[in-house]
């Protein structure tokens, strides 16, 4: 479903360059926040948070881990007492979303995807590793009770865990595969927030949403007037994300909307752009908590030996283990081959087929946003199934994934080491 890294975009401040106005005083501070911004690690950090959440919910601990899980906390005005895992994937998720804002429009405007060719490509990926999924676990499910809203729960792509595994095993990959990567889960995550706002929201909040827009035009706004002061922006990203999650669309949108409402070239007077700031500022909080948490309480999925047995029995889980592994393959590699070879998209700079099909394989870890339709589109003994399948999906789409960027890695430094390098 904000990256657990940052691209080699050239607009990119070097993270080993202080901020303005840091001094020797806060080194150690500084090298924290440089550390945090590594993207392996913040893949680590993800990958023992999701053991860690596995382990809780299926052990004697579980009891504790639900019910830390389900605490409720906030007012109740405006619906904002959410459970700590509600907070957890709804508020703190919308950092992370608003940081892949910052990171996808930076690359529209002045990187990898200001060709118009190369942006295109991702988003007709994303479309169709959201079609030919949605087919396949329609054809799998037929005529099995739930296959008639089952069908979307392979849509989705976990930005997060997605970008986790590249950041672990893709050193070899060039970056701009990951922009690939990013653009495309953004598009796709979109896409499964529209089918969810349209097939499985009992009703949207039209004053909320449009109170949303005006908040966001504000915004854009105050970065059109070189507005500066927090006091500001942060009042009103928090008025963006009540209004959004108000509206019953998942309230993640408002951080993607910011990010890409944020300005991005810097003007002649300013060291670096609010885009460059922002994004330099929050990262480190993104990969080293946000991801972390995010992951500790949306991985927590039972997979004790009735939820096994049952899920070997269902065709709806089976329709979605096939959506998300197989499904997921041939719609982003198939849509970005034809893509490429009708002429409507590019390749990114020096990523080959081998890596458009390791990416797409990445596109199979569905999780949070899957997790969500599972749980609005059937009842509670079939939704826990369908979650189980869900979870051995993205566990067998990551780890396929992560023997070809390994191999391609492998391959890479065969290559450098016959030429001499």
């Amino acid at each position: 479903m904000l990256p657990t890294g940052r691209s080699r975009s050239l607009s990119t401040p070097s993270p080993d360059m202080p901020e303005p106005g840091e001094t020797g005083t806060n080194t150690r501070q500084f090298n924290l926040a440089s550390f945090l911004r590594n993207e392996t690690v913040g893949g680590m950090a993800l990958v023992a948070a999701t053991a860690i959440a596995l382990i809780l919910a299926n052990t004697p601990l579980s009891e504790f881990y639900n019910a830390v899980r389900e605490f409720r906390i906030g007012p109740h005005v405006l619906h904002l007492d959410l459970s700590v895992g509600d907070w957890a994937k709804d508020g703190l998720l919308a950092i992370f979303f608003f940081v892949a804002g910052l990171e996808l429009k930076r690359e529209l405007v002045v990187g990898e995807l200001a060709d118009r060719k190369r942006a295109t490509l991702p988003v007709i990926a994303a479309l169709g590793g959201m079609i030919v999924p949605a087919i396949l676990a329609y054809s799998v499910a037929h005529g099995a009770p739930g296959a008639t809203e089952a069908w979307a729960i392979p849509v989705a792509t976990d930005i997060a865990f997605a970008l986790g595994i590249l950041s672990l095993t893709g050193s070899a990959i060039p970056p701009t595969a990951r922009v690939f990567l990013l653009s495309l889960a953004v598009v796709d995550d979109l896409g499964a927030i529209i089918v969810i706002a349209v097939l499985f929201t009992s009703g949207l909040n039209l004053l909320a949403l449009l109170l949303a827009a005006v908040l966001c035009a504000g915004y854009w706004y105050a970065q059109h007037k070189r507005i500066t002061t927090p006091f500001l922006y942060v009042p009103l990203a928090l008025a963006t994300w009540i209004a959004v999650h108000s509206s019953g669309v998942h309230a993640t949108i408002a951080g993607v909307a910011l990010g890409l409402l944020t300005r991005v070239r810097r003007d002649q007077d300013e060291h670096e752009s609010p885009s460059e700031r922002l994004e330099h500022r929050l990262q480190p909080w993104s990969a080293g908590f946000v991801v972390p948490v995010f992951a500790l309480f949306a991985a927590g999925v039972p997979i004790g030996g009735a939820a096994m047995a049952d899920l070997f029995h269902s065709r709806v889980a089976i329709s979605v283990i096939v959506g998300l592994v197989v499904g997921k393959l041939l719609g982003i590699f198939g849509s970005s081959f034809l893509a490429v070879k009708l002429g409507f998209g590019s390749r990114p700079t020096g990523v080959g087929w081998f890596d458009i099909a390791a990416l797409a394989m990445l596109g199979g870890v569905g999780f949070t946003v899957s997790l969500l339709i599972a749980e609005l589109s059937l009842p509670e003994q079939a939704a826990e199934t369908a979650k189980a399948a869900v979870l051995i999906a993205s566990l067998i789409a990551s780890l396929v994934a992560a023997a070809m960027l390994l191999a391609r890695g492998r391959s890479t430094r065969r290559t450098r080491t016959a030429e001499g390098q």
